[in-house]
């Protein structure tokens, strides 16, 4: 099946404004897929360049101005497919924007730690950035219909989105395995001193069972054996290879409020299933209520990503255990959710909260009414 991404259209209005498009997100989802299709969409010559082969690798490392122009020569569209693996790829990035403004060049990456720091100072003004992540319920609905995924709802929150996944129902355990123990670590134990490299895995497996609670980097710290520094470091590394994400804490105004707390979540739930070798079906899991938040908290972090809907993200909780499952903090305004897998459940603001912050609402997301909180462009 042949699934539209929503950066193509995004991409797409972009193109040939003197600026480089850098596409980066976990491996596996499908970014050499997208680039591919959009300059095979276009009607300009392009030159697609693999930095996973050797011989190309070299090619673009220590390169002058006047040799890039030999290698691009005619082509308008030079796409440079994980660019991460060439070194000081930021430098030859910038030459080729400088020297050849007319051209486009579109980069992917899937190791945002490595990609990052290469580019950020040499592309400064100079680059557009996007994240691609595993398929999202809204490009699953207009491949197919939105009634068709909503009746998948059990499928995804177990197996998650990934391409591969929804590509080949029936292998889906097999394929997520493959994933984690191929790819899930591949960048970080490339470019990273990892000394301990099980211990990130057992960090993992621990953060899956905490999904939805607070994180203590003490407790963490203990339980692995490892110094808190070095979880901290971990944890930054898992964010940077697009495994995992974090909300902190949301305090302004009360004193019991947590202040410098988080929370961690999985870009895709299949993956954090694969993670603790849990694939049993919905029915009969005893985390429902952990995976609904999962997977609501992924499809909204997609759906605001995509539609360049600029929030600060945050839980909020008291230790009098007063909380809010999430809130989206935009121009001033509080907007709150509650996430309940009953639709029979009710929730409410507490009057601490809607006397600390009388410019909130709060909304109760369940089965029933959850696809405008994923799918929406409001």
């Amino acid at each position: 099946m042949i699934i539209k991404r929503e950066l193509e259209t995004i991409i797409k209005t972009k193109l040939f404004r003197q600026k480089a498009i850098i596409v980066i997100g976990p491996r596996q989802v499908g970014k050499t897929t997208l680039v591919k299709k959009i300059i095979s969409s276009l009607p300009h010559k392009s030159l697609y360049l693999n930095c996973d082969e050797p011989d190309i690798r070299k090619k673009l490392e220590s390169v002058t101005s006047t040799e890039l122009k030999a290698m691009i020569g005619d082509a308008e569209i030079i796409a440079i497919d994980e660019a991460q693996r060439i070194k000081d790829i930021g430098i030859t990035l910038k030459l080729i924007i400088d020297n050849l403004p007319e051209k486009q060049l579109i980069v992917t990456g899937s190791s945002a730690f490595e990609l990052s720091s290469s580019i950020n100072e040499p592309l400064t003004g100079r680059k557009f950035e996007y994240k691609l992540f595993p398929f999202s319920f809204q490009e699953m609905s207009e491949a197919t219909d939105s009634l068709m995924e909503q009746r998948l709802l059990g499928n995804r929150m177990v197996f998650g989105f990934y391409p591969d996944v929804v590509n080949n129902p029936g292998d889906e355990k097999e394929i997520l395995t493959n994933i984690v123990s191929s790819y899930l670590f591949k960048d970080i134990f490339d470019f990273q001193d990892i000394r301990r490299p099980e211990v990130i895995e057992k960090l993992l497996q621990v953060l899956a069972l905490q999904v939805g609670n607070e994180v203590s980097f003490n407790e963490l710290s203990r339980f692995l054996g490892i110094d808190r520094s070095t979880v901290q470091r971990y944890i930054y590394l898992l964010e940077k290879s697009f495994v995992i994400y974090h909300l902190h804490s949301y305090s302004r105004n009360i004193r019991n409020e947590l202040k410098k707390s988080i929370k961690i979540y999985f870009y895709d739930n299949g993956i954090r299933n694969a993670l603790i070798a849990n694939f049993t079906p919905l029915e009969l899991r005893t985390d429902t209520g952990s995976l609904w938040e999962n997977f609501l908290l992924s499809e909204r972090y997609k759906r605001n990503s995509y539609a360049q809907n600029y929030a600060n993200t945050y839980f909020w909780r008291t230790t009098q255990q007063q909380e809010i499952d999430y809130i989206e903090e935009k121009d001033n305004f509080l907007h709150c959710y509650e996430f309940k897998w009953s639709a029979s459940k009710r929730a409410k603001l507490s009057k601490t909260f809607s006397n600390a912050y009388p410019n909130s609402t709060l909304k109760v997301i369940n089965q029933e009414n959850y696809v405008p909180f994923i799918a929406s462009r409001e």
